[in-house]
């Protein structure tokens, strides 16, 4: 046993596993001396060389055929463009991938630097290049627009790159083709000045399968000046005069714009006269004076009349003739009934057969021929039916002969009352006797030498002609004072047309 006074000996030494520094695994932190752990410092690009490769693969974009990427551009030549997208390498955009625009040069549509998004047409060509498409990216981002636009009645807007035959293309993302009797309210002629226009449009066609889009220009037109329109129509009243310019000509009439609206002017209100075609009347780009006929403010059409602005011709005859006249005309036309005698510009009256001559006849033809010009008498002027009846065998009665035929023949050949009383003057009368003399002259002794002195001169007179056939000409020939051989015919027939002189 052991003395309870004696001191304790010393406690045992420690193991020696216990006082040694702890190794961490491979790959993470340390420990110190005192156990405690330090964490392994992270440095840039600490990554093993076995995880290099994945990391570097996942660090990439993935791409596949048909999707839209976006990049920045990093070249610019001649005939393509590079397009950075984080992929392992550039994309190519061949040149014809740039722009549904004809345009040869890159550098026209795409700027260095620039950042764009571009299709996935190939990811790995033969070449191992990834091949993109700036204007099909924006041909499916276009026609998702397009279609949620038509789905709206909306509009689209694009600048004018082509002229093609029948319209416009528009660069609305895609190629849009505007009609050019879609372009303005009126068709256009000349659409060259329309080139490199900003237009907004209407779509009123889409087929995606067919890449087919059709716009209306005037469809937006016609809706954003509605109220234009309106107000233009509620200030035309029928009656009224307006200046525009003819428009278009067509079969059927004249369109002429009033200034924001066409009107038509059918082919029956071009003229008083009767017309084979309106382009014998008026021209595209004349100015012309129209009258408002009619106003449809359901349909939004307008009737006008040019021949409304001209004196009616029947009006401007009936005004400066009256019945019992004498005017001088043309036959136009027979008929079983009568002739067509034209005695003004688009007048013609008709004179019956039973009015052709004093004795019976059964066909016209036997008095008068078409083209022949005659002295007629106004027997009837009915104004409202357009009529006008005239007689052949009263104007041989004599009457008064219609101003402006006296203004032709000299007022010297009418009386005071306007009837005809000869055309010879004194200083005609010397004339003609001079005439005579040189001819009987000429012809020598043969001939008998005519009457002279006062004798002489009533000769020279043509006699008026005197109703009653051949008594009546023996009448004027006695009381000319002149004889006339027995075996003498009297002269017959109408009076020469270079001369017309009414009885």
């Amino acid at each position: 046993m052991s003395d309870p006074t004696t001191a304790p000996s010393e406690p045992p030494a420690a193991p020696a596993a216990a006082t040694a520094v702890l190794e961490a695994p491979h790959g993470v932190g340390t420990f110190d001396a005192e156990g405690n752990y330090v964490p392994r410092q992270i440095t840039d690009q600490d990554i093993e060389d076995q995880y290099l490769e994945d990391a570097y693969t996942a660090s990439m974009v993935q791409v596949e055929d048909g999707q839209i990427v976006a990049g920045k551009v990093v070249k610019v030549d001649r005939d393509e463009v590079l397009l950075d997208i984080g992929y392992k390498a550039e994309g190519i955009i061949p040149s014809r991938e740039l722009s549904i625009r004809n345009v040869a040069d890159p550098g026209e549509i795409v700027t260095l630097g620039e950042e764009i998004e571009a299709l996935v047409l190939q990811k790995e060509d033969k070449d191992g290049h990834l091949i993109l498409s700036k204007k099909r990216a924006q041909y499916e981002r276009a026609w998702g627009n397009i279609e949620s636009v038509k789905e709206n009645e909306g509009t689209v807007s694009g600048p004018v790159i082509e002229v093609v035959k029948g319209g416009l293309i528009l660069d609305i993302g895609l190629r849009g083709f505007l009609p050019a009797s879609l372009v303005e309210l009126r068709r256009v002629r000349d659409l060259q000045p329309y080139i490199g226009q900003t237009l907004e449009a209407k779509i009123i066609e889409l087929d995606k399968n067919r890449n087919n889009v059709v716009l209306s220009r005037r469809a937006w037109l016609e809706e954003t000046e509605k109220e234009q329109r309106e107000a233009f129509l509620d200030n035309l009243k029928p009656g009224e005069r307006r200046s525009g310019v003819v428009s278009s000509v067509v079969n059927f009439g004249a369109f002429v714009d009033l200034g924001g609206m066409d009107g038509l002017v059918h082919v029956s209100e071009l003229s008083w006269k009767h017309v084979d075609h309106p382009s014998a009347v008026v021209q595209v780009g004349d100015e012309i004076e129209v009258q408002v006929l009619e106003v449809d403010l359901d349909r939004e059409r307008i009737s006008l009349s040019l021949k409304a602005t001209q004196q009616d011709p029947w009006q401007e005859f009936a005004s400066s003739h009256q019945v019992g006249e004498l005017v001088y005309g043309r036959v136009t036309k027979l008929v079983p009934f009568g002739a067509f005698v034209q005695v003004g510009e688009s007048i013609e009256g008709l004179v019956h057969i039973s009015e052709i001559s004093s004795h019976h006849i059964d066909l016209p033809e036997q008095v008068v021929t078409p083209g022949e010009e005659l002295w007629v008498k106004i027997i009837d002027l009915d104004i409202n039916r357009r009529r006008i009846s005239l007689s052949i065998k009263q104007a041989a009665e004599g009457g008064v002969v219609a101003a402006e035929f006296q203004e032709h023949f000299g007022e010297h050949a009418y009386d005071d009352e306007g009837n005809y009383i000869g055309g010879v003057t004194g200083d005609v009368a010397a004339d003609q006797d001079e005439a005579w003399a040189e001819y009987y002259s000429d012809e020598g002794e043969a001939i008998a030498a005519p009457p002279t002195g006062a004798e002489d001169h009533e000769a020279a007179t043509p006699a008026p002609e005197l109703e009653g056939g051949d008594d009546g000409a023996d009448a004027a020939v006695d009381a000319a004072g002149a004889s006339v051989p027995e075996d003498a015919e009297l002269a017959e027939g109408p009076i020469a047309e270079e001369t017309p002189e009414p009885v």
